[in-house]
């Protein structure tokens, strides 16, 4: 009942961040300089035509008046129509979401199953050349842009050596009769494997480098413990230590960063998709924002702060789950 009450709780207060991400972007998109109904119908279009897409978007009506309406639009569930598309803003949102949860997992996974035991071994030998080298790779993970690695890796791996393909993401859920050079299932999986590499190192670079040394640091305070000091004075080895008593008391402080990369992870992939044209959620914004697609990127707004939120309130409840002493029983 404690988790219950206290998700709840944490739900509710979500809502005035809420509230205040889509104050801020309304406004920030309001400001922006030019007209979306001149971009939307061309450099000269008739001045009834302009009257009748304003009066259907809601944008002769004044500022105030427009706010009200789309929150309460947002409290319905309604995130108003696409001007540049045409179409519902969720319509294009549940379109582009797939394959970016696909870039998105396949980063995520990268980073960490390359982090964690990257992080365990150069705790367990640290200040010794593994150690120094896994610190290195994470310094340099950590202070790189994704972009920037991003086009590295393309000039190397698809421009100089032609190992993989540059752009041109296969889905694995397409058809292979929809996929050129793909005869069968397999076929399309491992077009979507090379064409999805290069992406998912450029994004998964950064949350690699940022969860391998919170993962060190994290394993040396653990392994520093008296418990820790105990076990090995009763003969207990090394690697039992480590699985059993070291490792999932170190995961706390991992969580909170996983759960806190879902942000950049999700900035990353607008660069990421920009960078190897994927038609995403990042390209779906750069387009909006171009565009001056008012409803839809308030409304990828929002909904990449709830996504947010949310990932914060699963890490916090995932606390009790690897440590048994953390309880929500008393949360009022």
């Amino acid at each position: 009942m404690g988790i219950f009450r206290y998700t709840i709780r944490r739900l509710l207060q979500a809502i005035p961040v809420l509230i205040g991400i889509v104050t801020i972007t309304f406004l920030l998109t309001n400001a922006i300089p030019g007209n979306p109904v001149q971009i939307m119908l061309g450099p000269s279009p008739s001045a009834q035509m302009v009257q009748e897409i304003r009066a259907q978007y809601g944008l002769n009506q004044p500022l105030p008046v427009r706010y009200v309406n789309y929150l309460v639009s947002v409290a319905q569930g309604n995130l108003g129509q696409s001007i540049y598309y045409g179409v519902p803003v969720t319509q294009k949102i549940m379109e582009r979401l797939p394959v970016t949860l696909l870039l998105m997992l396949s980063s995520f996974t990268f980073a960490l199953v390359a982090a964690i035991p990257l992080g365990i071994v150069s705790a367990k030998r640290r200040n010794k050349p593994t150690d120094h080298i896994s610190r290195v790779v994470a310094l340099i993970g950590v202070s790189t842009p994704s972009f920037w690695i991003g086009l590295m890796l393309i000039i190397i791996f698809a421009y100089y050596l032609n190992w993989l393909p540059a752009t041109g993401l296969v889905l694995p859920w397409a058809s292979p009769s929809s996929v050129e050079g793909a005869s069968s299932r397999g076929d399309v999986l491992w077009q979507t494997f090379t064409h999805l590499l290069l992406p998912t190192l450029s994004l998964g670079t950064l949350q690699m480098a940022a969860i391998t040394r919170i993962e060190r640091s994290s394993m040396l305070e653990v392994l520093q413990q008296e418990y820790v000091k105990l076990a090995r004075a009763y003969g207990v080895a090394e690697r039992t230590i480590v699985r059993k008593h070291a490792f999932r008391n170190a995961q706390l402080p991992v969580i909170t960063v996983v759960g806190l990369q879902l942000t950049s992870a999700l900035g990353g992939a607008v660069l990421t998709e920009t960078v190897f044209n994927i038609n995403g959620m990042g390209r779906l914004i750069i387009t909006a924002i171009n565009n001056q697609d008012y409803p839809l990127v308030m409304g990828t707004t929002i909904f990449f702060g709830l996504t947010f939120i949310l990932g914060v309130v699963i890490t916090d409840l995932s606390y009790a789950y690897i440590d048994p002493r953390v309880t929500y029983d008393e949360v009022d």
